[in-house]
């Protein structure tokens, strides 16, 4: 008679955790792919998705260059090895293809060569969403990685251009990442996705990138002298200083447009994405299809 009870209480409780995030299979399983110039720039879009992977949707997350130029004493070919292990763990750590493309560090340029492999990947993975940066920027790889993907946005479309990978009969969704640059233009939230629940698991990912949050960027930021020396003390200071880059203040007035008023007003971390125009439009009509875990429960 146990025996029995202690099977249902096993079916009852899978059951339940199947209704948090649910499995999608066949043509509802949405294909993202979010692009950087770096590793570990996909990372800040990282909550999202951590979130779409949990439901089963498929992300591949790319790194535009090897980045065989951020640190202050590895040597390229070394550092470029490391960077991809970072990367494919960070990866891991949600449960999604994190790859690294051989362009070296600082030197990304808008060529076609370039522009035909960002739609080659487009393409191959069958994208319904791209996520990648504006192309305003203070790094040139950045602002260079944002204009291959806009110049690559249409061009999927066309079947002449890299005739070996089949086009796509349908152009992705193509939104920016979020940023704080005004010039041109600022960047504006088109959706906000509450990243609360996740922020945890975002911080795990960035932890991969040794060679950039522990060396790297706290030497170029004049503060590595700051950085703890055991990992479970250099992940403790990680969340307190990285979790900054996550903060749902400025997108507040979107966040209570999305969530209502009593869940917009309380959410700390969020991730930003505004549409490009570039390809299919993101609307209040189509957004619960794109980003399905805003679907009211």
């Amino acid at each position: 008679m146990k025996t029995i009870l202690l099977f249902f209480q096993i079916l009852l409780i899978q059951s339940l955790l199947s209704g948090v995030h649910a499995q999608v299979t066949g043509s509802d399983k949405l294909h993202i792919v979010i692009i950087g110039a770096h590793p570990d720039d996909p990372d800040k879009a990282g909550g999202t998705a951590y979130k779409w992977a949990q439901m089963g949707h498929d992300v591949l997350m790319v790194s535009l260059t090897n980045g065989d130029a951020g640190h202050q004493s590895i040597k390229a070919p070394e550092l470029a090895r490391i960077r991809r292990e970072e990367a494919r763990r960070a990866g891991e750590v949600i449960g999604v293809r994190y790859i690294t493309l051989d362009n070296h560090d600082g030197q990304l340029m808008p060529t076609y060569k370039n522009r035909l492999e960002v739609i080659r990947i487009i393409r191959e993975h069958k994208a319904d969403i791209v996520i990648f940066p504006r192309p305003y920027d203070y790094h040139p790889d950045h602002r260079y990685a944002g204009t291959l993907v806009l110049d690559a946005a249409y061009m999927v479309t066309v079947p002449t251009i890299v005739p070996k990978v089949p086009h796509l009969e349908k152009n992705p969704m193509f939104l920016f990442q979020s940023d704080g640059f005004v010039h041109p233009e600022p960047f504006k939230a088109d959706v906000c996705i509450d990243i609360d629940d996740v922020i945890e698991k975002k911080m795990d990912m960035y932890h991969q990138h040794t060679s950039q949050m522990y060396e790297w960027l706290p030497f170029n930021r004049g503060n590595l002298n700051e950085v703890p020396a055991s990992d479970q003390e250099r992940r403790a200071w990680l969340g307190k200083t990285r979790k900054s880059g996550s903060n749902a203040d400025p997108y507040r007035d979107k966040l209570i447009e999305i969530y209502g008023q009593e869940r917009g007003s309380n959410i700390q971390y969020c991730e930003a994405f505004q549409d490009s125009g570039y390809g299919a439009r993101l609307t209040k009509e189509n957004m619960t299809y794109y980003f399905p875990f805003l679907k009211k429960k």
